[in-house]
């Protein structure tokens, strides 16, 4: 066959993508497993930093076994569904679909001081994109004992103080329902805050970020209502 004719370089051209789509697809088959256990050990050490745990990084999962003493998942009527490992969902995912089929991930931890923190997982949207975290409660489902939060691309000494502990550390013994037992999540308000037990300060100069944030608590903890009202009964 001509190497110059138009028929040839068409073969040609075809073969190439082919052998590069399967050579790709081959690559990705290979790698999914450990990028799977990546995905699974950075969700395990921002659940540790939720409940402010201390661990090595190469003792991750040996750690989380120890405190983490029960995970599974439920709908937003707060009922278990059987047969799904928390570690596999995504929230972004589960935020694209209707309320009644979301899934949603908990986390029981057994603290040093012999109680139990019930972790609560987290997905918004900051100024430049995603943002999440984890967020812990005593069993009374009402006081914070920690928080964690991270993002993908808000602005360095901005919106990306999320990130930090002095920021997270705030949260530390807000309280997501008020004296009447009515449910007002945890406001991130700039201005000061005072000695409101439902609320943090907003992020100098992160505005959009921290109003971010707070939609984000309100409308995940939302969707974990129904359970959390339940076993706080």
């Amino acid at each position: 066959m001509d190497k110059n004719s138009n028929k040839y370089i068409f073969i040609y051209s075809v073969a190439m993508v082919v052998i590069v789509a399967l050579v790709l697809t081959s690559i990705s088959v290979f790698l999914q497993p450990k990028q799977k256990k990546n995905i699974d050990l950075e969700k395990k050490r921002n659940i540790l930093s939720a409940i402010k745990i201390e661990y090595d990084k190469n003792d991750v999962e040996k750690v989380f076994d120890e405190y983490i003493i029960e995970m599974f998942v439920i709908n937003t009527e707060g009922e278990r569904i059987e047969g799904i490992n928390p570690l596999e969902i995504n929230l972004k995912d589960q935020l694209k679909d209707s309320p009644e089929n979301q899934k949603w991930p908990i986390y029981i931890a057994s603290m040093p001081n012999g109680e139990k923190s019930y972790i609560f997982s987290f997905y918004g949207t900051g100024l430049w994109g995603p943002i999440w975290g984890y967020v812990a409660l005593k069993e009374d489902f009402n006081t914070v004992t920690g928080a964690y939060f991270d993002h993908k691309s808000e602005t360095p000494g901005l919106g990306a103080e999320i990130a930090t502990e002095n920021f997270q550390m705030k949260f530390t013994g807000k309280t997501i329902f008020n004296e009447n037992g009515e449910f007002v999540s945890i406001d991130v308000r700039k201005g000061g805050v005072g000695n409101d037990i439902h609320a943090v300060d907003a992020i100098s100069g992160g505005t959009i970020t921290s109003t971010g944030l707070k939609n984000m608590l309100h409308s995940c903890f939302s969707a974990y209502l129904k359970f959390i009202e339940k076993n706080k009964n």
